[in-house]
């Protein structure tokens, strides 16, 4: 694999870190409104009366897909700190299956992509 430039590495390490703030920041939201509030919080209703049941239903579906949304951010910041990982270690921009270099264009679009597309293609078509 051709080296990469040290000014082309700079380029894509703060490409990351700056995907990697605004996604700690998400999760940090999504969380917090998530987690912290109750239902009855959560719908604005401050009242005594008991929610209804579909309202509850919303409510738990709302909190659920919010959970999801932190999840894949999670999954995500793994990928970038990874990413960042291999930049320390002198192997950013090498696909982890065949070792050969990512293109630039895939790098441009995906900086933490692991794989070069070809391999990527055939883990897609694997699962």
């Amino acid at each position: 694999m051709a080296k990469m430039l040290k000014k082309e590495m700079q380029k894509y390490r703060q490409i990351l870190l700056k995907i990697k703030e605004r996604i700690s920041d998400d999760i940090k939201h999504i969380s917090e409104d998530t987690l912290k509030k109750s239902q009855k919080e959560a719908s604005g209703d401050i009242s005594g009366y008991t929610l209804h049941m579909a309202d509850v239903a919303t409510d738990s579906y709302d909190r659920e897909f919010s959970l999801g949304l932190a999840s894949n951010d999670r999954d995500l910041l793994s990928q970038i700190n990874d990413a960042l990982k291999k930049m320390e270690e002198g192997k950013f921009g090498a696909c982890q299956e065949c070792g050969k270099a990512i293109s630039k264009t895939r790098l441009k679009v995906i900086p933490f992509a692991a794989c070069c597309l070809k391999c990527q293609e055939a883990q897609e078509k694997s699962r």
